[in-house]
């Protein structure tokens, strides 16, 4: 091991909103993930435990995959979700976007795709310029081997439901949704951020609920939603989507870059709760 230092359902198309579980006085507060700006604060300030973990891509594997562990505080078992990261690789942005997963009431579990490429190391302090070039080698295959081996750590933990989501964004949306393709053994749903669809052949093996959440200044990304539409209403699939007006690509992250991508990002979180929420139980 290295080491770190330190189930088909029917077509559902909708715009209303949708009941949800109680939540937690910070989702009461219309609490959403923090921008990149924002999110060394609320980082430094959050009261949720969370952790490094080491875990190994396969059963007896000497390559471990670094992950950052966050748990909510609720008095029952939580299911768990798997974050995954941007083509920058895994950023305290991220990290951010796991706590707020965590305050939501979810374990969130945010993997380093790039720490068996980079020996055990995480790429939060990486440049971007370089976590894009490396995460080329990440090929599909071996980006659901390593999400479905986080998968199965998540739910092996004692505080934890036996279910799993994904939720990613930019080259993350797009693995999210190839991760819906693989079909692992406990995972339920997908939520998909602004991330290109698989080919409709590959859609067409997908057994989970995908929702999607776009923004409409981002053509390069849209032009693929039609055909995860077409394919998942033909085999008879949940496939949901928003696309928001004004909204750039990465508008989780970029909170402040525009107007819309706030309003965006106020309007996608509470989708992705409700999706998590009705799909992992």
């Amino acid at each position: 091991m290295r080491f770190l230092a330190l189930a088909a359902v029917p077509f559902v198309l909708t715009v209303s909103a949708c009941a949800v579980e109680s939540v937690s006085a910070e989702q009461q507060a219309g609490a959403i993930p923090a921008g990149a700006a924002d999110v060394a604060t609320r980082l430094q300030n959050s009261p949720r435990h969370a952790e490094w973990a080491m875990i190994p891509a396969a059963p007896g594997s000497r390559d471990s995959i670094a992950a950052w562990v966050v748990y909510p505080e609720r008095r029952d078992n939580a299911p768990v979700v798997v974050v995954i990261h941007e083509i920058f690789g895994l950023s305290s942005w991220v990290r951010g976007v796991a706590d707020q997963l965590a305050a939501d009431g979810f374990i969130a579990i945010a993997p380093d795709l790039l720490s068996i490429e980079r020996g055990g190391a995480t790429t939060d302090s990486m440049a971007f310029n370089d976590a894009r070039a490396m995460i080329q080698r990440v090929t599909p295959d071996k980006m659901n081997a390593m999400v479905a081996a986080v998968g199965q750590y998540g739910m092996s933990l004692p505080a934890a439901k036996k279910v799993y989501g994904v939720v990613g964004y930019c080259w993350g949306g797009s693995a999210s949704f190839n991760h819906a393709v693989f079909n692992a053994p406990g995972l339920k749903a997908a939520v998909v951020y602004y991330g290109s669809s698989p080919s409709a052949e590959d859609i067409a093996k997908v057994r989970i609920p995908v929702l999607g959440l776009y923004g409409e200044d981002d053509q390069r990304v849209n032009a693929t939603i039609g055909r995860a539409d077409s394919t998942m209403r033909a085999i008879g699939g949940t496939f949901e989507q928003f696309t928001y007006a004004g909204a750039g690509h990465g508008f989780l992250r970029a909170q402040d870059q525009r107007p819309a991508n706030l309003e965006a990002a106020r309007r996608a979180w509470p989708e992705t709760l409700r999706w998590f929420r009705r799909h992992l139980n």
